[in-house]
């Protein structure tokens, strides 16, 4: 399950259990129930006393894969709560009052893709690992607080480009089309993202949330409407 980790100045959420990099089976940190459960509580935990902003990300070959496939089809009719929970997952970072950075340590697909533009400043390590949105090839939509998430956090360009191909961006490209803010070497990416972090830990307070909202107030109200049934239909 993800945890929180106090590195000098700064606190790592980790997406994984810790010492997934060295499980065999390299957990792909999907938005699982329980999952989505513990990462609602260690955000809490980071709003509660936000006295030092906060890293996100993983170890092993994915920061996350996003969706909880399985569930979705095991239990369809629960797909638009599902989603909900999702939504306010993405709400809640948006909003946290601290600087937040995300390193994306491996392939970041769909939900998880998402997930990392929530946060104040996006780090992508290089040699390996992918950021991409697979919706248009899995013929799955998006919903509309996902949609107004990326229209408002990626040009237009970009954001044509990423949902209507599914194209697979590397660290570089994902810099070069403002995806990422920084695509950054595997052994720096966790410094570079505390230092990134650190670097605006003077902000950190309620008078920040109160900042995110104001900026972010049309994804947030979209992201806060109930999805209809039949999403995926």
């Amino acid at each position: 399950m993800p945890y929180l980790n106090e590195v000098g100045e700064v606190v790592e959420l980790q997406l994984g259990a810790a010492g997934a990099e060295l499980d065999e089976s390299d957990p792909e940190n999907r938005f699982r129930l329980e999952w989505l459960d513990e990462v609602e509580r260690l955000l809490g935990e980071v709003s509660a006393d936000p006295s030092r902003p906060l890293v996100l990300t993983a170890t092993g070959k994915f920061f996350t894969n996003g969706l909880d496939t399985d569930h979705i089809f095991a239990a369809p009719d629960q797909l638009p709560a599902y989603l909900d929970r999702v939504h306010s997952l993405y709400a809640t970072i948006l909003t946290l009052p601290v600087p937040t950075v995300a390193a994306i340590n491996g392939h970041a697909f769909g939900a998880g893709a998402m997930l990392a533009l929530c946060t104040d400043h996006v780090l992508m390590r290089t040699e390996r690992g992918f950021w991409s949105l697979p919706e248009a090839a899995l013929n799955m939509p998006f919903t509309r607080g996902m949609s107004t998430l990326l229209r408002t956090r990626l040009t237009d360009r970009a954001a044509t480009e990423a949902m209507y191909t599914s194209r697979r961006y590397g660290a570089a490209e994902a810099a070069a089309a403002g995806i990422v803010d920084e695509a950054v070497e595997a052994e720096r990416l966790t410094a570079r993202a505390a230092e990134v972090a650190a670097s605006r830990a003077a902000t950190a307070g309620p008078n920040l949330a109160l900042i995110k909202r104001g900026l972010r107030g049309p994804l947030l109200d979209d992201l806060a409407l109930p999805t209809p049934a039949g999403v995926l239909s």
